[in-house]
């Protein structure tokens, strides 16, 4: 009776192991230690307590990573997590750290751990490289997900492209981008300011992952949790059902025409390596190659592109664009959404209360932050790629910057006239008003980039 004891005990303790192993899921913490596991970055204090991997906010040093040792590239990770402060935090994935890129810096995907009022967690923020890839903004039932002074549970998917989110069974984020395919898995401790949150924890328990037979284990995404993509010049599989359409191939101008041409400007905007330019010139609006417009028409739509600025650039995306206006000087008539440089060029001062700024509807509603005014407009700045998207449905208009949205406006409404009343725009009649017009791309004399341009029809 007493070896029968003996090897049922040892029956019990092996089980869970071997039927994890089983089904696929291996521990990345052992309960006991940090073995496994290095630190970078910041100097933050890691200890193990209870089974939890306990993170301790210290004054006066940066982010804070507890890093797994090996690497990893399409996965399935699980874990828990507890927060009672509102100190920020995070789990980065697909991460690296190499003394070439701004001296070891850890940069990489991060899911986000966000206690403060505006609720992100679940996002994925870019750390050190990109910023914010998958706001909250459009998930407004992810932001109450993360419960403060409980233990969450939190999956994360990276299998290919796709990487999705959960907290607590509800879907946070669905991205698709392929910048990077494979790093370390770390635990983030924000740095902090001020004394408030000094001595601050964040707890991780339960820290599981796959990496074999994916398809076995993964989600079915929530079908109302918008996708956001990256791919440059590609349209993911959901983006095609749901009606999608490249409008630029990447390479040729298939669909495009000069603004006042039967044809495709012969000089002037430039196709290379899947980014189309626009190249500089005397600064002035359309002296050069002139506008391009799609030789489709476009009423009720959403437009997405991705554009990147030089060093004092102006130029815009325009909707609702009727050529046969203006065959005068000057760039072709229709709404809007404002391409600058708001620091370096004197277009930003113009207007009225910033309504020429990056994101405006150009001399008619400044952009801003419509969410958190105090945060600013997410621009990434000169030089880097930034997101704009245009929505159109029934009159109503929305433009979104980098995943936020910064104009909003009904373009039948008496206020929308008003605003024309009282603008550059006031000659045309019905301006902003029309069924349907072009698209366009503007020539204002400066070297601005795009690429992933596309839209459907609503």
């Amino acid at each position: 009776m007493h070896i029968f004891k003996i090897v049922l005990l040892l029956f019990l303790l092996v089980f869970p192991i071997t039927l994890v192993a089983q089904d696929g899921w291996q521990q990345l913490f052992n309960g006991e230690n940090l073995e496994g596991w290095t630190q970078l970055n910041g100097e933050a204090d890691y200890r193990v307590e209870n089974n939890a991997i306990v993170g301790k906010a210290v004054p006066d040093t940066p982010n804070s990573f507890l890093t797994t040792d090996e690497d990893y590239g399409d996965f399935i990770l699980e874990f828990e997590v507890y927060m009672d402060t509102q100190m920020n935090s995070g789990v980065q994935f697909r991460s690296k750290s190499v003394s070439s890129y701004r001296d070891g810096r850890v940069h990489g995907y991060q899911m986000e751990l966000d206690p403060s009022q505006r609720a992100w967690s679940g996002g994925i923020y870019d750390e050190a490289r990109r910023g914010w890839l998958y706001p909250l903004s459009s998930n407004e039932k992810a932001r109450s997900a993360l419960q403060l002074g409980q233990w969450n549970r939190v999956r994360i998917e990276a299998i290919g492209s796709d990487i999705n989110t959960w907290i607590n069974g509800v879907q946070c984020a669905r991205l698709v981008d392929d910048m990077t395919s494979e790093g370390f898995i770390g635990l983030q401790v924000h740095s902090i300011r001020g004394e408030s949150l000094v001595g601050a924890e964040v707890k991780w328990r339960d820290i599981r992952i796959v990496t074999d037979n994916l398809e076995e284990h993964r989600r079915t995404p929530d079908p109302q949790v918008r996708e956001i993509s990256y791919l440059k010049n590609q349209l993911t599989q959901l983006e095609q059902s749901h009606g999608w359409h490249l409008l630029w191939d990447g390479q040729t101008s298939s669909g495009w025409r000069g603004a006042k041409l039967d044809h495709f400007p012969e000089q002037g905007w430039t196709m290379n390596d899947g980014v189309l330019t626009i190249q500089a010139t005397d600064g002035a609006e359309a002296t050069g190659p002139g506008d391009i417009v799609t030789t489709d028409l476009f009423s009720d739509f959403e437009l997405e592109l991705e554009f990147k600025i030089t060093e004092g650039a102006n130029s815009g995306i325009k909707y609702f664009v009727d050529p046969e206006l203006n065959q005068g000087p000057g760039s072709a008539i229709g709404n809007e959404f404002q391409i600058l440089d708001d620091r370096r060029h004197p277009d930003a001062d113009m207007g009225v209360a910033g309504n020429r700024t990056v994101g405006s509807l150009y001399d008619l509603i400044a952009a801003t932050n419509l969410e958190y005014p105090e945060r600013g407009k997410p621009f990434n700045g000169v030089g880097e790629w930034n997101k704009a998207r245009i929505v159109s449905t029934d009159g109503h208009v929305e433009h979104w910057l980098n995943n936020v949205k910064v104009v909003e406006y009904d373009r039948f409404s008496q206020m929308f006239a008003a605003l024309v009343a009282y603008s550059k725009y006031q000659e045309w009649e019905d301006f902003g008003r029309w069924p349907q017009g072009h698209l366009l791309l503007q020539d204002h004399g400066d070297e601005v980039h795009y690429r992933s341009i596309k839209a459907r029809k609503l």
